[in-house]
């Protein structure tokens, strides 16, 4: 996508008030007592649980919060829930594809919530694999650029880690990995003194729909209505919105 992250405009990332930060922290703190259960509670031994803590610190997710969501996890303290993951996938205006990751304790509840999204927005649920086909499972890191970090830096720092391409995205540098060389990449960067944004294994398209300003609108407001719901972890979508339309809507 020309001059924007296809992660990152996947990601739709809207701006932060009161209510929304609320449940941003409510879906890191379940990631990071998720990891633990899965992994342990140490996280030098368990990359994921590291990853979690990471993305959680760097949204202002207060010490305490993810310390007990830690000892929840790793059955130090009560009171954790038993979470799963469900994938849903639909689509949206405009046909584009999408997946929806939740991480829930009622699976029903789950359901009701990102059915009732898609179809009050123009969207509508589909079949399983019918639209997962169109996406694959990729490691995603992000890197800030700095004055003094070029692309040459990053290239060379991860070259030998597992990474496969890295993009110049304007303000921030990809990192396009295998899922299994991911926490390669990120100790790779790390050694190099390097700081990243976020490490993620993320569903990318295979093919993207492109949209104009009236499309983009409504599949924004969609994913929004999906986001919205706590048990919603992640949202993925193939559309692709050029920069002068994404000027427009951000102005």
């Amino acid at each position: 996508m020309s001059g924007h992250s296809k992660w990152a405009t996947t990601k739709h990332k809207k701006a932060v008030v009161d209510a929304k930060r609320g449940k941003l922290f409510a879906k890191l703190i379940k990631n990071v007592e998720v990891a633990a259960r899965t992994g342990g509670g140490d996280p030098a031994g368990n990359p994921t649980l590291y990853d979690a803590i990471q993305k959680a610190k760097k949204s202002s997710v207060p010490n305490d919060n993810i310390d007990r969501a830690v000892r929840r996890g790793s059955g130090q303290e009560a009171g954790g829930a038993q979470y799963e993951t469900i994938t849903y996938e639909g689509y949206g205006p405009g046909g584009v594809a999408v997946l929806v990751q939740c991480l829930t304790d009622n699976r029903n509840r789950a359901a009701s919530d990102v059915r009732v999204a898609f179809t009050r927005n123009g969207g509508s649920m589909a079949d399983p694999g019918s639209v997962s086909y169109l996406f694959s499972r990729r490691g995603v890191v992000i890197v800030n650029k700095t004055r003094d970090l070029a692309e040459d830096d990053v290239l060379t720092a991860v070259l030998d880690a597992g990474a496969e391409e890295v993009n110049d995205l304007g303000d921030s540098f990809e990192i396009i990995s295998e899922p299994t060389d991911m926490v390669a990449v990120r100790t790779a960067l790390q050694d190099a003194g390097i700081d990243y944004e976020s490490a993620d294994a993320a569903f990318l398209p295979s093919v993207e729909i492109d949209l104009d300003e009236d499309q983009a609108k409504r599949v924004f407001k969609m994913i929004d209505a999906i986001e919205d719901s706590d048990d919603v972890q992640d949202v993925y979508a193939n559309y692709n919105v050029a920069d002068d339309v994404m000027e427009k809507l951000e102005s």
